[in-house]
């Protein structure tokens, strides 16, 4: 344990400023280091930027916008969205042991993880974590994504969800980038 009673954690303080503003200052020799990832978290990071396209989640097409942000130093992607809607959803790519994962914070208050499943040129796919903690029989959630980079600026997402233990059809969604 640290003398500040923190365990295995970076001290961190946060200070407010004569503006009421409020930083994080990290000791000089705890600096945030930028790395270098697996092959398919280097991809992840290339989707930063505002994406747009429809999905259709049971109940017809709907707008979609995500955004993608390099956050933790670059050490996780950031996926949000519908934005500011009762209806957003975060997911956190990152690399756990040298391979890819995700952590999907879902509007069916849950949080399934899934880990790199294959990978080829062209398409990320991730499985169901069984360690997260979610039955599969009984809670439903997202259970597999597949991410195809058609192209530098096109992307088509399709995810698999389970409701009630069974497996619903997938809605492939197509996303162009618009900002980057």
């Amino acid at each position: 344990m640290a003398k500040n009673g923190n365990v295995g954690c970076m001290a961190v303080s946060a200070r407010t400023g004569p503006t009421g503003t409020t930083g994080s200052f990290l000791r000089k020799e705890q600096n945030a280091k930028y790395r270098s990832g697996s092959p398919e978290f280097e991809r992840m990071k290339t989707l930063v930027g505002t994406w747009t396209g429809k999905t259709d989640m049971g109940q017809g097409p709907v707008d979609m916008t995500v955004e993608y942000r390099l956050v933790a130093a670059g050490n996780a992607v950031e996926e949000r969205c519908f934005a500011g809607t009762p209806n957003e959803m975060v997911s956190m790519y990152y690399d756990q042991g040298g391979k890819l994962a995700m952590t999907h914070y879902c509007i069916m208050g849950n949080r399934p993880r899934m880990r790199l499943k294959s990978s080829d040129d062209r398409t990320i796919k991730f499985d169901f974590d069984k360690s997260c903690g979610i039955n599969p029989k009984k809670e439903s959630h997202m259970h597999a994504l597949t991410i195809t980079f058609n192209d530098a600026d096109t992307i088509t997402t399709s995810c698999k969800a389970m409701m009630d233990g069974k497996e619903m059809a997938e809605h492939p969604t197509t996303l162009k980038r618009v900002m980057q």
